[in-house]
This record gives structure tokens, sequence and C-alpha cells, in this order.
């Protein structure tokens, strides 16, 4: 059975182990937890992170993950691969490895995707299964759905503008939150006791994407006809009833257009959003 209640810790500064600590949201955590515990990274590679320790450990293979777990007091799963089309159903499989390489008993924070439950895209049922694995592991768990970051809308943005004729999909919107913003939430979670599924959160606003097209051609100065492109399909019907969405879990306060209009320079072009 999962447990998700209170459990002790060894006394002394607790000690945070991060997968994916150097991905978009990992750039932002590790500072949120550093000073506040020893936090450590998981990587592959030999580079350093300001802030972490890094440990060498692979979820791909399973190589030197005991190593790299031991002492852990938490775990902050936020690794993931990402929209993988041959392999849709990495991010289990890499996950089944980490809860075998696991000894004892650590906290096992994951975060997730608001709408993995309803939306019937590949990437996002490897999300939802791997939740069930959390939550079956027998590990006390918190898990946290989250609505997409400011950086994935400003990305898709700046594709689907490259183009002389701006595309987006008609009738869809989105509630970008601020990727601090999660960071700082997911920190606070660490460092607290397992609490299970926590409510999800979102970014302040529901904006539709045509809105948000204008926003964006205005910000870098480029002017192009925005076409609404009707999408069919399940996926995108889930996506028009807003099933990606969480209205009751407005809790961001950073909207989109602030996120935007940071990252325009002078000369109207953008910094990547992956900086």
């Amino acid at each position: 059975m999962s447990r998700t209640g209170r459990r002790s810790r060894r006394v002394g500064m607790t000690t945070i182990l991060v997968t994916g600590g150097t991905g978009v949201l990992g750039r932002r955590l590790v500072p949120a937890l550093s000073g506040r515990a020893d936090v450590r990274v998981l990587t592959r590679g030999t580079g350093t992170v300001e802030g972490a320790t890094t440990v060498r450990g692979d979820l791909e293979t399973g190589a030197g993950l005991p190593g790299a777990l031991a002492g852990a007091d938490v775990i902050v799963h936020a690794a993931s691969s990402g929209f993988d089309r041959r392999r849709p159903d990495r991010d289990v499989g890499a996950t089944r490895r980490l809860l075998e390489a696991i000894s004892g008993d650590p906290h096992l924070v994951y975060i997730s995707i608001v709408g993995v439950d309803e939306i019937p895209l590949p990437y996002f049922k490897a999300k939802f299964a791997t939740e069930r694995l959390v939550e079956e592991s027998g590990l006390p768990w918190t898990i946290l759905r989250t609505t997409q970051f400011h950086d994935l809308v400003l990305m898709a943005l700046s594709a689907l503008a490259k183009p002389p004729v701006a595309i987006v999909p008609r009738g869809i919107a989105v509630q970008s939150v601020d990727t601090g913003e999660v960071a700082g939430r997911l920190a606070a979670l660490a460092l607290g006791e397992p609490a299970g599924r926590m409510p999800d959160m979102g970014g302040p606003r529901v904006e539709g994407l045509d809105d948000l097209m204008r926003t964006y051609l205005g910000a870098v100065r480029r002017r192009r006809p925005i076409l609404r492109l009707p999408i069919p399909g399940r996926t995108a019907a889930a996506y028009r009833e807003g099933r990606h969405t969480t209205p009751a879990g407005a809790t961001g306060v950073r909207g989109f257009t602030e996120e935007l209009l940071s990252r325009v320079r002078a000369d109207g072009t953008l910094e990547s959003p992956a900086t």
C-alpha cells in the first residue's frame, strides 16, 4: 500500500536528489532548494551544477543508480524524455529503473501534467502510467500536476510564426504557468511531508492561442496574418474542451505576457525559452 503520511528523517539537513536537474524546470528547482537542503543532481555526464553535488547515474540503463540514490531522504523525479515519437514510453521505463534502485523509504516527489488521464497523447499516457508506478511503489509519495510552462508555449508560438502565415489550432486555449513558480511549489513539497496527489497548479489565466499569437507577433515586431486552422481527432477535441487546463487551480501569478516581454531584446529578437 502507498504511504503518504508522516515519516521520520535523520537528524540534520535533508538530502534531496533531483533527477532532471539540468532541464528547464530543474535549473529553477535546484536554486530553490539550495541552502535549504543537501542537494544532489543525478547526471550521466561529468558536468557541475551550481548549488548542488552531481552524482553519476543513468535512468536509461540503470547504471550507477543504487549508489547515486544511497542516503537520499527525498527524490524529486523531474526527468522527462519529452515527446519521443519512437519511444513514447521512455519515462515509464526510466521510472521503473529508478524505483528498482531505491533502498529504504525516501519521499518520492513526481512532477506531472494536467490532463494526462484525459488527453490521448502517447506522451501523456506515459506520464499517467508513471504516476501509477509512483503511487503503487510502496514509498511515501507526492504528485503535483501543472499546466504547460510558459517556455513550452513560447517555443510553440515561435515555431508556428516562422512561415509567412502564422497558423494556430482553432478553438484551443492554454493556461501556461511560470516555471519559477512551479519550482518554488515543488521545493516546498520536497521539504514537506508526503502528501499524495496535490491539487493541480495552473497559470493565472486561460488564454486563446490566437490571442497569444497576436501578443507574440506584436512583441517581436513581426507582421503575419493568423490562420485559425481546425484540427480533427480526439486529442484536439480534448484540448478544445480544456482538459489540459485547471481554472480552479489558477494559483500562478506571473502570466505569459510578462514572461514574453522579459525575453524580448531591444532589437525585437527573443531570448531562447530554454535559457
